[in-house]
């Protein structure tokens, strides 16, 4: 009896242990399963779950704790690739918190199977805001990667990525951002804001919805085949960062389809929207247009082939606040790569020929998610093609559909580690002032909606008379841009003779301030001036009045005894009308250079004439046009003081005004040199 009981246990336990067994192996095949569907989330549960099933020495799971440990041996092969596996499904999944952690133990197992783990460390290490370390590892894989493969012609980017975003750590930033309060970033993803109204937000969203009863009671919940993550347009209203009442839009849908990312016709009554589905994993991706027929959306109606290209994707649509063009994004033949941005001219609701934006904006990576400001001419779009923080960031770029200017990098905090897409203005008179923008930044998983204002800076200042020191009513200010070369606003003073600008954070600025019969006057500044304070008080300008052909007398210009050599602290002095020549381009001006009355007519005309030119040679020196330049001497035929006193005794203060240099405008514009003119000039 006791053989027989023992006989049982023995076999027992056997089907336990193969119970077991064969349930390990599943672990590891259902997360295969779930890893080759392209389901990460679920094939990371179950890699976890795998893993715990190995016995595994500490030394062998941290190699670099111990730099000599022995081979592993059995099944540690398998571990490894678990590990991998478990990796990737989180990085997959835009997980890389728990992503990072693993690539870290696949880099150590120095395994040449998982040679391009050290890559994707780096990405980890990069979008998790850790730019030092992932610099080293992009580093170490470009030094031993021998592979030519899309990682190997993408590495220098990353590292550039790295490098840049070191060196905007210092910056200030140009703009606020918070994510959303109330009930917009529930569930799911939560994306591609637009703005309807001063307190409607319509945005896309991929949360489970909870059906209500006639009465307004939520239903029951009913068992349902397929995910419940739908995505779908929705709106909420509120202001600021806080919007509530979340609501889907009534648009029909339709089955097996998601729905969203949409733009509104100026006159608010189309809409332009993207369909796509998921099948086998392949995404295919439409723009669709609905239209609102006694206050209801309609049936969304496939556009055209000029939007649509069968076997590609087109999606993102954008409208320009004027209704005269359709951006997308798009992965048709014809782009630099993988998605561009395309744009149509539009008639009415019908779109003309797709055109692709070109490789100023295009590159042979992703570009996605149009805006354009018509006002302002900017157009800004996210892209992973351009060095920038990692991930898609935000850039902008000036044009007019016909040429474009380089795109530049927005900066923190609008672009971050990971990806940033979808710019909303909230009002299109201001676009960036105040808006909206889509971010994964603070999720493991899923793209949420932030709110974005934009830091006020204000540089202010006053014009006054340099004669009168009294405020220059009447002039003109002027603001420009240094670096884009560009002017921002222009202002006409009042009684006050203040001027204030709008300036944003890290910008290089030039003020010009001008009036009729004044010499216009430049000041240079950087608003990095302006990171500890709100405001800037430049210092006051005074502007100088003149007449033409009125001589300024020029103070402190000294020569050599006898001779026309200037003296250092003359330069000093010859600098200022460089200024003010630099700042008024249309001017022409006479040197004028007079003696006192010790010796000859002769000999004080030939002096005084090669003084003029010492001041002029220098201006020319300086990069002053000598077309701009006329030198006279005028001896000392023309005193302004007595040389002598009227006993006839010498007047050393008269003589020393009599030696003077002088400037006069001799004209406000340029002449136009013709042939002859410059034939003439050059005889004389």
């Amino acid at each position: 009896m006791k053989k027989t009981t023992l006989l049982v246990l023995v076999i027992f336990a056997g089907l336990i242990n193969s119970i077991q067994a064969q349930y390990v192996v599943d672990f590891k095949h259902t997360a295969d399963v779930y890893y080759n569907a392209k389901d990460y989330y679920s094939a990371a549960q179950y890699y976890n779950k795998a893993l715990g099933t190995f016995k595994v020495k500490p030394e062998q799971i941290l190699p670099y704790a111990v730099a000599n440990a022995a081979p592993p041996s059995g099944k540690f092969k398998d571990y490894q690739q678990v590990v991998a596996r478990l990796a990737e499904s989180y990085r997959l999944y835009h997980d890389f918190g728990n992503a990072e952690t693993w690539y870290s133990q696949v880099v150590g197992f120095n395994n040449p199977q998982f040679i391009q783990a050290k890559y994707w460390y780096g990405v980890c290490l990069r979008a998790n805001g850790k730019y030092d370390e992932a610099l080293k590892q992009f580093n170490d894989f470009k030094a031993s990667y021998t592979g030519a493969d899309e990682l190997s012609t993408r590495v220098p980017l990353e590292i550039a990525n790295c490098e840049f975003a070191l060196s905007e750590a210092g910056k200030q930033p140009r703009f606020t951002i918070v994510k959303l309060a109330g009930n917009v970033n529930e569930g799911g993803a939560n994306y591609a804001p637009v703005v309807v109204d001063a307190r409607t937000l319509m945005f896309t969203s991929s949360r489970a919805e909870t059906p209500v009863t006639p009465t307004g009671q939520p239903e029951k919940k009913k068992e349902k085949k397929g995910t419940p993550y739908v995505n779908d347009l929705y709106t909420a209203s509120g202001s600021g960062s806080d919007f509530g009442n979340s609501q889907k839009l009534n648009v029909p849908a339709a089955k097996g389809y998601d729905q969203g990312v949409s733009s509104i016709s100026p006159d608010g009554n189309s809409m332009y929207m993207t369909r796509w589905s998921v099948k086998n994993g392949v995404k295919q991706a439409d723009i669709y247009l609905s239209t609102k027929q006694n206050g209801t959306w309609s049936e969304p109606q496939k556009m055209g082939s000029n939007i649509n290209m069968e076997g590609y994707n087109s999606m993102q649509p954008y409208i320009t606040a004027d209704g005269k063009y359709l951006l997308f994004a798009s992965n048709r033949p014809g782009g630099m790569g993988k998605y561009d941005i395309w744009y149509c001219v539009m008639n009415g609701n019908a779109p003309g020929n797709a055109r692709n934006m070109g490789t100023t904006i295009n590159t042979k990576d992703e570009e996605q998610a149009p805006f354009y400001d018509a006002e302002k001419n900017v157009l800004v779009f996210s892209t992973d093609g351009r060095v920038g923080l990692g991930g898609l960031d935000f850039f902008q770029s000036e044009g007019d559909f016909g040429t474009w200017s380089n795109p530049v990098n927005m900066g923190k905090p609008l672009n971050s580690p990971k990806d940033d897409i979808y710019y909303s203005a909230i009002d299109n008179t201001h676009p960036f002032a105040e808006g909206f923008i889509s971010s994964d930044r603070e999720s493991v998983c899923c793209l949420e909606v932030f709110s974005i204002k934009r830091i006020r800076k204000m540089a202010s200042g006053l014009i006054v008379d340099c004669d009168t020191r009294q405020p220059l009513a009447g002039a003109t200010i002027t603001l420009l841009d240094t670096v884009r070369q560009k002017t921002l606003k222009k202002i006409t003073l009042d009684a006050t003779g203040r001027y204030s600008f709008e300036v944003d954070p890290q910008r290089y600025y030039k003020i010009v301030a001008e009036k009729e019969n004044y010499f216009t006057k430049s000041l240079y500044f950087k608003s990095d001036e302006l990171t500890r304070v709100d405001s800037l008080d430049n210092p006051t300008l005074c502007l100088k009045h003149y007449e033409v052909e009125k001589p300024i007398v020029l103070n402190n210009i000294y020569y050599d005894f006898g001779k026309a050599t200037l003296r250092p602290e003359s330069k000093i002095v010859l600098d200022t009308v460089v200024d003010m020549l630099n700042d008024n381009p249309k001017l022409m001006i006479e040197m004028s250079a007079h003696t006192d009355s010790v010796g000859s007519d002769k000999f004080n005309m030939k002096l005084s004439q090669s003084r003029a030119q010492s001041c002029v040679d220098y201006l020319i020196s300086m990069g002053i046009s000598s077309q701009r330049l006329i030198a006279k001497g005028y001896g000392k035929s023309r005193p302004v003081a007595p040389n002598s006193l009227p006993n006839h005794k010498d007047n050393p203060e008269g003589r020393q005004q009599n030696r003077r240099t002088e400037f006069k405008v001799l004209r406000k514009q340029m002449p136009v040199l013709t042939n002859d003119t410059n034939e003439n000039q050059s005889s004389q």
